[in-house]
């Protein structure tokens, strides 16, 4: 692909894991050089992240003020709703096919197009809601491949907190976590109304017996981009400096 830096570039790519073909969004800084090491952002709902969070712009910003190491950012979107339950419920059909594609296939690709660092400390994760979750659960199993996860109001069930106690691997990854105090009325994308404030604070408990590098944190806030938005510079400040 050409490696045009400072916009957003969208990039075709076949998972054979998926058995379709994805657009990749891709983000190169400003001032990108392959003679120059970066570390990976992968965001899931990479759209959202793109125009919601700004997440370009933050990182931009960042790095132009030398508060951050060099970043790529990499952002998977989904087709809708249906399509991204799919792939990043725990439950979901396509769920374990997408750990496999972001494992298997996409961290290949982008060691190779790029010039990355290659090790599970120079990848992260990062995804809001079930986006979170998915991210949570690659972590869990491929943890010397992604050393950072940051989730965003991750939703919590039973499969969730079981994968963390049964976590045995000796690379453990640095997480940030963070959960708004007013979600507990949460409206998901099946017209539920559930509440993720209680399970998110049974999940604190669980990593936090695991010995993990762990930022946990609640905002007075709720499940939206409001709240979001403005948390990713200070997280991308602490976990990428």
């Amino acid at each position: 692909m050409s490696k045009q830096s400072g916009i957003i570039k969208e990039h075709l790519f076949y998972s054979a894991a998926l058995q379709e073909e994805l657009t990749l969004l891709i983000y190169l800084p400003e001032n990108f050089s392959p003679l120059y090491k970066y570390s990976l952002l992968i965001a899931q709902d990479g759209q959202d992240y793109f125009r919601l969070g700004r997440v370009g712009r933050q990182v931009e910003a960042l790095m132009k003020n030398e508060e951050i190491d060099n970043l790529i950012v990499v952002g998977i979107p989904y087709h809708d709703v249906d399509d991204r339950r799919k792939k990043y419920h725990p439950s979901g059909a396509k769920c374990q096919a997408y750990i496999r594609f972001l494992t298997h296939e996409l961290v290949p690709y982008l060691d190779q197009e790029f010039s990355t660092y290659q090790v599970g400390y120079g990848r992260a994760l990062i995804g809001d809601s079930l986006g979170a979750t998915v991210s949570l659960m690659t972590g869990l199993a491929y943890p010397n491949t992604f050393g950072k996860l940051i989730l965003q109001s991750p939703y919590v069930n039973d499969v969730v907190i079981q994968a963390v106690k049964e976590f045995k691997a000796s690379s453990r990854p640095t997480i940030y976590h963070q959960i708004g105090k007013k979600e507990t009325e949460v409206k998901t994308t099946h017209g539920e109304i559930e509440d993720f404030l209680t399970p998110n604070r049974e999940l604190k408990a669980v990593i936090s017996e695991k010995g993990f590098s762990y930022t946990y944190e609640e905002f007075d806030g709720d499940h939206t981009w409001k709240y979001w938005q403005p948390a990713l510079t200070p997280i991308l400040r602490q976990m990428f400096e």
